[in-house]
């Protein structure tokens, strides 16, 4: 179980860091895949010695893997035949490992993970060292009703400008990340030059992706809608996530002004 884990394990760290590269989580999740399956096909025998090693050094009885298995809560005799070694190998090792990769599967399915890659061409980063014309291209394809046919022509047509323009300024040469690439395109007016750039780079910042945040969220969730508050409206709950969230902004705003604030909402008969 240590070593199934561990093979995920880098990924997990990975996935939660705020700072995450896309390109390199995405990588990962296929050597986690191959490693996965690679231990299915080839490690139960090593790990059979490892666990028979550590039974003879504490005089714990291991079973002949070739004698009949019948389970505990089986009737023996509707229960099948099968040995110990099937019973370890097949029923639990690589049904554990099964479970993993179906969940990696089901998390990053192929689609997901080619969306996820055309994204990472957006970067700024490295003067945008990531930048590929086709997989932005692709991109767009997986939005249909933001881009028919004859916008993706145009896209395709305005990316040749864009990149050109945008490693001649000196401006977007440090850029880090797709926010602050959407915020400097806004201060500048270039999301109206690059509009179709400029759509390409909205989607991409709206598109869910589970990150460390997202987690925060639905935890936070769990503790400010519990069993006694079930009942809170969709503007209450969101504004209680928004201070629980972001509890290190709000610890700044002093009483002070959180009194003037409500007070200046409307009249009342006395002061705060």
């Amino acid at each position: 179980m240590r070593s199934i884990l561990g093979a995920t394990n880098d990924l997990s760290q990975a996935l939660q860091r705020k700072d995450q590269d896309i390109e390199n989580a995405m990588t990962l999740v296929k050597v986690c895949k191959d490693q996965l399956q690679h231990m299915r096909e080839n490690a139960f025998e090593a790990l059979l010695d490892q666990v028979s090693s550590f039974c003879a050094k504490h005089d714990i009885l291991v079973p002949n893997m070739d004698d009949a298995y019948v389970a505990q809560w089986r009737s023996h005799r509707r229960a099948p035949i099968i040995t110990h070694l099937h019973h370890y190998r097949v029923d639990i090792f690589i049904q554990i490992i099964e479970w993993q990769l179906a969940e990696l599967n089901r998390r990053f399915s192929e689609v997901n993970t080619e969306l996820l890659l055309c994204l990472t061409c957006l970067s700024p980063d490295d003067s945008f060292i990531a930048f590929d014309k086709q997989k932005l291209l692709r991109f767009a394809e997986f939005y249909p009703q933001d881009f028919n046919s004859r916008d993706l022509l145009v896209l395709e047509d305005q990316l040749e400008i864009y990149i050109t323009h945008m490693r001649t300024m000196t401006d977007f040469s440090q850029l880090k990340g797709i926010g602050s690439l959407a915020r400097k395109m806004v201060e500048k007016g270039l999301h109206r030059t690059y509009n179709y750039v400029y759509l390409l780079i909205r989607l991409a910042l709206t598109l869910p992706v589970a990150t460390a945040s997202v987690e925060i969220a639905f935890s936070a969730m769990n503790i400010v809608k519990g069993p006694l508050r079930n009942r809170m409206g969709d503007q209450w709950l969101s504004d209680s996530l928004l201070v629980y969230i972001e509890k290190n902004v709000f610890a700044c705003i002093d009483n002070e002004t959180i009194m003037l604030r409500f007070q200046n909402m409307k009249t009342r008969r006395g002061q705060l």
